[in-house]
This record gives structure tokens, C-alpha cells and sequence, in this order.
């Protein structure tokens, strides 16, 4: 399977509860449409420097992430965050990658969307067995 890539939108999540309480107007709201790599073997979303000022994103904490060629890193993880994309959105935290780095979009955010990578077409799709709205499975729930 070759690169998936796809674009989602990022809201900034206080600005958004700000707007919902009537303490900013709608259009006041940080969004930004960004295009991702699709990263199945990534956990999270990663999102770079500029992406994180752009939408006024606060810093949560450091943590040690393992890169591919086996090299631990200090970066930070920014919360606030609501991804969209088609008909799905989910809340969740980034890390913040250097620079302009390409954004990564990891399994807990595609899972929460109950998105799939179709390998034929190479792109991000909306889970064809829940199309309507997304199905979690819990298992050992009776």
C-alpha cells in the first residue's frame, strides 16, 4: 500500500465552547482545513509549530515518544483539539511536531471517527459498515 494522505479539519475546542456560550462570535472561532499522511502506525495526531500557533493551541505536557529508527524524543502534547472529517469529529490531544513538519493523522483519532484506509483507492473513507454515524465495539460488556 502506497501513502495515504487526506485532508481533515482542526477546531480550536475553547474557542468553539467560547462561541457555543456567546463570549465570541462564530467566525472568531480557530479552524484550519490541513492535509494529513495517514498513519496506521502512528498512535495520535501530530501536528507541527505553525499548525499549533495558527489555532492558539496551549501545551498540556512533555512526553517521550519512539521515533521509526528507534531514537526517543521529548515533545509536547497540545489538548483542545476537535478533528473533522466528513461526517465525523472527534476530541483529542496532538503532538506537536517541529517546524513545518508534515501532520500525521494516527489510529486513536481514526478509530474515534470510525474511519478505514481503503488500500485500492489509497484514501481515508468513512467506515462503509457504519456510513450513517460511527460503531465502537466494547467488548467483554455484558
Amino acid at each position: 500500500m502506497g501513502l495515504v494522505k487526506s485532508t481533515v479539519e482542526l477546531i480550536n475546542l475553547s474557542d468553539r465552547h467560547l462561541a457555543e456560550a456567546g463570549y465570541i462570535k462564530p467566525e472568531q472561532v480557530r479552524k484550519m482545513s490541513v492535509n494529513v499522511m495517514v498513519d496506521s502506525g502512528a498512535v495520535m495526531l501530530a501536528i507541527n509549530e505553525t499548525i499549533k500557533s495558527q489555532l492558539g493551541l496551549k501545551v498540556k505536557e512533555r512526553q517521550s515518544f519512539s521515533l521509526a529508527d528507534g531514537q526517543i524524543v521529548q515533545l509536547d502534547v497540545v489538548g483542545g483539539l476537535e478533528v473533522k472529517f466528513k461526517n465525523r469529529w472527534c476530541e483529542t490531544n496532538a503532538i506537536v511536531l517541529k517546524g513545518d513538519t508534515e501532520p500525521l493523522l494516527g489510529v486513536v483519532p481514526m478509530e474515534l471517527m470510525d474511519l478505514v484506509i481503503s488500500p485500492f483507492d489509497q484514501t481515508l473513507e468513512v467506515n462503509p459498515k457504519h456510513p450513517i454515524k460511527p460503531q465502537h465495539i466494547l467488548a467483554g460488556i455484558k
